[in-house]
């Protein structure tokens, strides 16, 4: 599987795929189709592009209004990158829109991620795999993946063993980049904290109105 580096797929965007953005393992795209029949057709066209590339059925999600379709290969170990392969497919699928004259939407696209503080991955892993998954192997380095993306992947943040109460749970949204900021203002008007930017625009952290911490992250300033 070709290595790319999160600066090269950032390039490749900025280049010529402006429908996409990088969230934490996939591309994403959002397009709007007003007609329902469109978007089903659109859908058959990328299913169709993906297998004459060779390509694993695309994840695709036609909701009221809207399709997002996300891109990732699976390494040996069952890890989730983008290759080189997801950009060419990418460039295809943005020329499908164009044919089927859809609206690209990609400051609407995002990906939550649920992250835990564990001294001992290899110990949580099974039991979240488990739970969540059915399956107590569906767990890859630090995290849970379900194959189907049922359920939000489940993030293991390594830390020093420490005495309960403390927060260990928080979410991790992925955003694009261009909608961060926003996002962060609405959610401290609606009565949230800033509470650590240093790390912006990688990753911010906000407290809500009872102090329960969640992270707005984008693929900004990043290996």
């Amino acid at each position: 599987m070709d290595t790319i580096s999160n600066a090269e797929i950032l390039a490749e965007i900025a280049g010529g795929l402006d429908d996409w953005r990088k969230l934490a393992q996939p591309l994403a795209a959002r397009y709007r189709a007003t007609d329902a029949v469109v978007g089903v057709a659109f859908v058959a066209a990328v299913a169709r592009a993906a297998a004459a590339a060779r390509y694993d059925v695309p994840e695709i999600r036609l909701g009221h209004g809207v399709i997002d379709v996300t891109l990732f290969s699976v390494d040996e170990a069952g890890a989730r990158r983008v290759t080189a392969k997801d950009l060419e497919l990418a460039g295809v699928i943005t020329g499908l829109a164009r044919e089927f004259d859809l609206t690209a939407v990609p400051g609407e696209v995002a990906q939550l991620e649920l992250a835990l503080d564990t001294a001992d991955d290899s110990a949580a892993g099974p039991f979240w795999a488990a739970l969540l998954t059915g399956d107590a192997t569906h767990t890859v380095f630090d995290s849970v993946f379900d194959p189907t993306n049922r359920v939000p992947s489940v993030w293991f943040q390594q830390t020093d063993r420490h005495p309960t109460p403390r927060q260990r749970w928080h979410m991790d949204l992925w955003l694009a980049p261009e909608v961060a900021g926003e996002r962060i203002a609405a959610a401290v008007a609606a009565g949230g904290t800033l509470v650590d930017d240093s790390q912006a625009p990688s990753f911010t952290v906000l407290a809500d109105p009872e102090g329960n911490n969640v992270c707005i992250c984008t693929a900004l300033e990043r290996d």
